[in-house]
């Protein structure tokens, strides 16, 4: 099996620390400053910054960088629009959310994305957030409604790009002829849910579904219960993982890194984050959040070590992906290994911050890989 790697664009901001940098999902706390005589900790996501992360991570052999939504973001196709002209190989994974926009619009700006890319646009279909930032876009439909809403608007989506005047009918959408114009590549979708409407959805239309970072065994059980969705479709899909990861030359300056990042952090910002994604909706918030469930601070990284070189400190503080490899270069290896050995093909991958984490994977982890016969030799 050869794996693909993708890395991620911190469209709200970056920094030294996994505290608060503006944006919500869990996260609390204002954004970090600089106490005297130490270094930045807050890097906004000005598009200097975000093309330095885009021409490295291209330079470092990753696929592609996801590109976040939501209301602390800047905008992801006019971000990574902005961006094509400083790489020539990067595919962008833009995340999007069904619904915003019509579906026959999207269909249309994914098409004239691939013309004047050169095909390296990826779609990262994102059904819905938290109903407060929802209706904030003035969405009020219920998590259930959303997916069925998903279910219309990419049946839509796929018959615009079949290159034949698409007619569709249903309880949230109605078009009559509905076309991309001209030829294009067909982009790949991918789209992540854990709840039982998300599964149907992923069977029906996308490429590859993705799955936060889980141990091993539960990333397992998800796969399964996604290819069998997939099956009674017809349909074969292949499988993603969104994770952090922190790689050092050894194992004890990777968790050196860890502890790092867990002292940033004030248990009182932990308990107020903890209580707010409580609230979620979100069956994949909810498991993320049972992965660290009960520690409150005050203890070391390797007390958030859920499976052999897993750790759960990100999702203290932070919504969304939790969960980070750490570890030697090799041990973050194995490790990737392990997910490979159970289906999972596609790797998306952060770090804090992201710039020189990248570094760290695509120098560290990446050759390893390359020497295990898990990733096509650099271009």
């Amino acid at each position: 099996m050869t794996l693909t790697f993708h890395w991620f664009l911190p469209t709200s901001g970056d920094g030294r620390t996994i505290v608060d940098r503006g944006h919500s999902g869990g996260s609390v706390g204002s954004r970090p400053g600089s106490a005297a005589g130490s270094a930045s900790r807050y890097r906004p996501p000005d598009i200097g910054y975000l093309a330095q992360i885009a021409r490295s991570a291209e330079q470092l052999g990753f696929e592609a960088v996801l590109t976040p939504t939501g209301t602390w973001c800047e905008d992801a196709w006019l971000v990574t629009a902005a961006l094509l002209r400083e790489t020539s190989r990067l595919k962008y994974l833009v995340a999007f959310r069904p619904g915003f926009i019509s579906p026959t619009l999207a269909a249309q700006m994914a098409a004239t994305y691939q013309r004047i890319s050169g095909g390296r646009l990826l779609l990262n279909v994102v059904t819905g957030g938290e109903t407060a930032e929802q209706r904030r876009f003035g969405d009020l439909l219920s998590k259930d409604e959303r997916y069925a809403r998903a279910d219309e608007f990419l049946s839509i989506v796929r018959g615009a790009w079949s290159g034949t005047p698409y007619d569709f009918k249903g309880e949230h959408y109605e078009v009559e002829g509905a076309t991309a114009g001209g030829e294009f590549p067909v982009p790949e979708l991918y789209f992540g849910g854990s709840s039982a409407a998300a599964g149907v959805v992923a069977a029906r239309h996308v490429d590859v579904y993705l799955t936060w970072g889980e141990p091993p065994a539960q990333v397992a059980e998800k796969i399964a219960w996604i290819r069998k969705l997939a099956a009674e479709e017809g349909r074969k899909l292949r499988f993603g993982i969104r994770l952090h990861t922190i790689s050092r030359d050894s194992a004890k300056a990777a968790w050196s890194e860890a502890n790092r990042l867990l002292d940033d952090l004030d248990p009182a910002d932990i308990a107020r984050a903890q209580g707010n994604l409580a609230a979620s909706e979100s069956v994949g918030q909810n498991r993320m959040r049972a992965l660290h469930e009960g520690f409150r601070g005050g203890g070391s990284s390797h007390d958030l070590e859920i499976h052999p070189n897993l750790w759960a400190g990100v999702g203290l503080v932070r919504g969304g992906a939790g969960t980070a490899l750490v570890g030697s270069h090799e041990q973050v290896a194995d490790l990737i290994e392990e997910y490979a050995s159970i289906g999972i093909e596609e790797f998306v991958l952060s770090g804090y911050p992201h710039l020189e984490e990248a570094y760290w994977f695509g120098e560290g982890v990446l050759p390893e890989l390359r020497r295990r016969g898990l990733v096509r030799a650099a271009a």
